[in-house]
């Protein structure tokens, strides 16, 4: 085996450690952007809080063996950059796509989610949820309804007993 030098081990260690903290991690394949568009990317990710870095294959498939993620070997040729989102994994992969759609040279080639290898597509159809507060709206709608149904059955019962109360009082009045 050969001697990694002490500034690649160095490197190996940072990457290892952004992808074992992350939430998600996508790797992608920048070949054919422009100077231009790569800044713009980069901008974007930096504005939502992403780390976007260029790594060789090399490095990162040593950090990911150490790491214990296994699949990332196929994937691993030409150039490729990876983008690390430490809080919300849909929003690495939404950035990704919807600069992706704009810009056909950028190519998402595999992704990390919770520490396991998933293809181009899932990376996709997690950039098609919703975001994280959609989501709580609507779980939080859906734990909501059975308790306002419940509510409503309370006051119709309540209600009927009211109409009948009043309906008696009505009666005793015409009386």
């Amino acid at each position: 085996m050969a001697v990694i030098r002490p500034e690649k081990v160095a490197k190996i260690a940072e990457i290892k450690e952004l992808i074992t903290n992350s939430k998600a991690t996508v790797l992608v394949d920048f070949c054919g952007l422009t100077v231009a568009q790569d800044t713009k990317f980069r901008v974007e990710m930096r504005k939502a809080g992403i780390k976007y870095i260029v790594v060789k294959n090399t490095l990162l498939r040593i950090a990911a063996q150490e790491a214990g993620i296994e699949g990332l070997e196929p994937s691993l040729e030409k150039n490729t950059a990876i983008a690390i989102s430490p809080e919300d994994p849909v929003a690495v992969a939404k950035i990704i796509c919807d600069f992706a759609k704009t810009n056909k040279e950028l190519k998402v080639k595999v992704g990390i989610l919770d520490g396991k290898v998933i293809s181009a597509e899932e990376v996709k159809a997690l950039a098609a949820l919703p975001p994280k507060e959609v989501l709580v709206a609507k779980l939080l709608g859906s734990m909501n309804a059975p308790i306002a149904g419940f509510v409503n059955v309370l006051q119709g019962s309540i209600r009927k007993v009211v109409y009948a109360i009043d309906a008696v009082r009505k009666a005793k009045e015409s009386a």
